[in-house]
């Protein structure tokens, strides 16, 4: 295929490609219509899916059913530019011969990053240090620390061995002194050899960690995995971070622990999102809010265009896709 014909799908009025990314997009096939479908429920979604080889999503695009796929007869790729697939692409569409690809590799760079550096700032104290410096009185809200601030010497618990997981396990090698820990039952002792890191179940990590940081995928498996029982077992001074999903914290139980000062909590996600106003987390010296930013951002989003620019030009090569996403990945990732 030459000039395959794409269409966008995405929230109007937000320019995520910006100029040169429209440019590389069109060096792999024809974009149709430069205006993005917010909907395939009017006449222009009629005309364009008519014509679509490429359906080219981002953030806020309709939901792609089999009724979507049935009007577009052309249709032989649904390239995600974003992270995950789930809420956009309905598994009914996997009963096609589309291939269907995700952007997840790309956007998990920035998450490891961010995570990276909340683990190094909340092991030096920066966070709560900072706000003691503007209200001194805060420092009473926190119980002492169990042991001493510092990246030397500590104990890192990754939970879930996803992308983004094993991405932040690989920045972390060039500090030694921040040992590692990892839980994922899906992973086996002689993978967690190769990754470097010490496999333990759950509630060990949460023992003997001074950071857990959460990356398992949001499956009913994994709802409140970390929970009362988990917190508990954490040091008084640990803290908890979370840049995956919501739900895989417990905030009722989170809220028992940092109310008495004894935890720590960065949430980048939450459950619900955004809070209730009456939470307690918007307020508590020891729990840091941040609304959901760890993902791209502004020049990051470059990254993705070009991950789902290569996923068009593999697929329109022929070659295997980078990150396929198929009906029995569906229920793994996040």
């Amino acid at each position: 295929m030459d000039s395959p014909r794409i269409v966008l799908a995405h929230w109007n009025g937000l320019d995520f490609y910006g100029r040169s990314g429209m440019a590389a997009i069109e060096s792999v096939g024809r974009v149709l219509d430069p205006e993005p479908l917010g909907s395939f429920d009017d006449e222009r979604a009629d005309d364009l899916l008519a014509e679509a080889d490429v359906l080219l999503g981002h953030w806020g695009c309709p939901k792609i059913d089999r009724s979507v796929v049935a009007r577009a007869p052309s249709l032989g790729l649904i390239a995600y530019t974003a992270g995950t697939v789930k809420g956009t692409v309905a598994e009914d569409v996997f009963d096609h011969d589309i291939r269907i690809t995700s952007g997840a590799p790309a956007n998990a760079e920035p998450v490891a990053e961010f995570t990276l550096a909340t683990i190094l700032l909340v092991n030096k104290d920066v966070f709560f240090q900072r706000d003691v410096l503007r209200d001194p009185a805060i420092s009473e809200r926190r119980q002492p620390l169990s042991r001493p601030v510092g990246n030397w010497d500590k104990t890192v618990g990754i939970v879930g061995a996803s992308m983004i997981g094993r991405r932040v396990i690989e920045l972390l090698r060039p500090f030694p002194k921040l040992r590692v820990v990892l839980y994922d039952p899906h992973v086996d002792a002689d993978e967690a050899d190769r990754l470097g890191v010490e496999k333990v179940e759950l509630d060990e990590l949460c023992s003997r960690s001074d950071v857990v940081s959460i990356h398992a995928p949001d499956i009913p498996e994994t709802r409140h995995m970390i929970a009362a029982p988990q917190l508990a077992a954490l040091r008084t001074g640990a803290t908890v971070v979370n840049t995956a999903r919501g739900a895989l914290l417990d905030h009722d139980a989170l809220i028992v622990e940092v109310e008495t000062g004894r935890l720590s909590a960065v949430l980048d996600v939450t459950d619900p999102e955004p809070l209730p106003p009456d939470s307690p987390l918007w307020t508590l010296p020891n729990v840091y809010l941040t609304p959901h930013l760890a993902g791209s951002q502004g020049t990051e989003l470059g990254r993705m265009t070009d991950h789902v620019v290569d996923e068009i030009r593999r697929w329109k090569a022929g070659e295997p896709a980078n990150n396929e996403i198929t009906r029995d990945s569906l229920g793994r990732i996040a």
